[in-house]
C-alpha cells in the first residue's frame, strides 16, 4: 500500500510536470503566431531598422561622429548642407551660428536621447508599478492613498514644475529625468493596479494565501508575471513621448542645458534662423519626428501582437 504523503508528493510532480509541458507548447505556439504575425505586418520593418539604427547610434556615438559636437568653427559658421550651393564636405548636414557640425550633433543628441528615454521609463515604470501593485492588492486605505497621490500628481502643470526646477537646481538631465518620472509613474500606477485588481481574485492567488504565502511573495511571484506584457507595451508607447517631452524641455531652457547637444536644444539655437539657415532646426526636428514615429508604430505592433484577438486578424 502506498503512502498517502508519498502519494500526494508524485501527484504535486506529475501536475507541475503536466503544467510546464503545457506552459512550453503554449510559449511555442505563441512564438509562430508571433513570427506569423511578423510577416503580415510587413510595415515593420521600416520603423524596426530605423530604432535599430537609433540605439546603435546612441551606443557607439562617440566613434561615429566625423566631429566633436562642440567644436567651433566661426569660418564655416552657417554652412548650408553639403547638397546645396556653398555647401562643403566637411560639414554633410550643414552647420550652425558657431560652426558646429549638425551631423555630430544630431549623432550625440541620439544618445541624449536614448539615455534619458531608458531611464525615465526605468525609474517611473518600476515606481508606478510596484505603487500600483500594492494598491490593487492590499486596496482599503492603502489603495485610497497611492491612488490620490496619483490623481494629485496630474493636477500640476508640469511645465511649470520643470521651470521650478530649473531655478532651483539649475537646468540638467536630473530635472529632466525628476519631470519624467513625476509624470509618468501614474500611469504605470494605475495600469498595474488594475490588472491586480482583477488577478487577485483568481484561483492561483487564493491557493497561495491557503498555503500560508505572505503578500510580498504573491504580489512579486503571482501578480507582477503576469502584468509584466501590458507593462512592456505601455513602456513602449511612451518612449516617443519621453523623447519629446525632453526636447520640449530642452527647448524651453529647462532640460539639458547647452552646448550639449540634445536635439530640443538645436532646435532651440536654430529657431531665430528658420529663415536664413533652415538646416539648424529642420534637420534635428526631423530627427525627433522619424524617431518618434517609428517608436509608436513599433509599439502599436507589439500591443496587437501579445493581444491574441488582435494576432488572429
Amino acid at each position: 500500500m502506498t503512502p498517502v504523503g508519498s502519494r500526494d508528493t508524485s501527484t504535486v510532480i506529475a501536475v507541475d510536470a503536466m503544467s510546464r509541458s503545457a506552459e512550453a507548447s503554449s510559449v511555442a505556439s505563441g512564438d509562430i503566431d508571433a513570427l506569423r504575425f511578423l510577416r503580415r505586418r510587413k510595415v515593420l520593418v521600416l520603423p524596426l531598422a530605423i530604432l535599430a539604427a537609433f540605439v546603435g547610434v546612441g551606443v557607439l556615438a562617440p566613434y561615429l561622429a566625423p566631429q566633436s559636437p562642440t567644436a567651433t568653427d566661426l569660418g564655416l559658421k552657417l554652412t548650408p548642407p553639403a547638397w546645396l550651393a556653398d555647401g562643403v564636405a566637411e560639414r554633410p548636414l550643414g552647420s550652425d551660428q558657431l560652426g558646429r557640425d549638425i551631423l555630430s550633433r544630431i549623432i550625440h543628441g541620439t544618445r541624449i536621447s536614448l539615455i534619458t528615454s531608458l531611464l525615465g521609463i526605468v525609474l517611473a515604470g518600476a515606481l508606478g508599478t510596484a505603487l500600483g501593485v500594492i494598491a490593487g492588492y492590499c486596496r482599503g486605505w492603502v489603495d485610497s492613498l497611492i491612488m490620490r497621490v496619483a490623481d494629485m500628481t496630474l493636477a500640476i502643470h508640469i511645465y511649470i514644475l520643470a521651470i521650478v526646477l530649473a531655478v532651483v537646481w539649475g537646468p540638467g538631465l536630473r530635472n529632466v529625468l525628476v519631470v519624467i518620472v513625476f509624470l509618468l509613474w501614474s500611469r504605470y500606477a494605475r495600469q498595474a493596479r488594475a490588472e491586480v485588481l482583477v488577478l487577485r481574485e483568481r484561483d492561483f492567488v487564493t491557493a497561495a494565501r491557503a498555503l500560508g504565502c505572505p503578500g510580498l511573495w504573491i504580489m512579486a511571484r503571482h501578480l507582477l508575471p503576469n502584468i509584466v506584457p501590458s507593462l512592456i507595451v505601455l513602456s513602449t508607447l511612451q518612449v516617443g513621448f519621453v523623447i519629446v517631452l525632453e526636447a520640449t524641455l530642452s527647448f524651453l531652457g529647462a532640460g539639458i542645458p547647452p552646448p550639449a547637444p540634445s536635439w530640443g536644444v538645436m532646435v532651440a539655437d536654430g529657431r531665430a534662423l528658420i529663415a536664413s539657415a533652415w538646416w539648424v532646426s529642420t534637420l534635428p526636428g526631423l530627427a525627433i519626428l522619424i524617431v518618434v514615429l517609428s517608436v509608436n508604430l513599433v509599439g502599436d505592433a507589439i500591443r496587437d501582437l501579445l493581444d491574441p484577438r488582435s494576432r488572429k486578424l
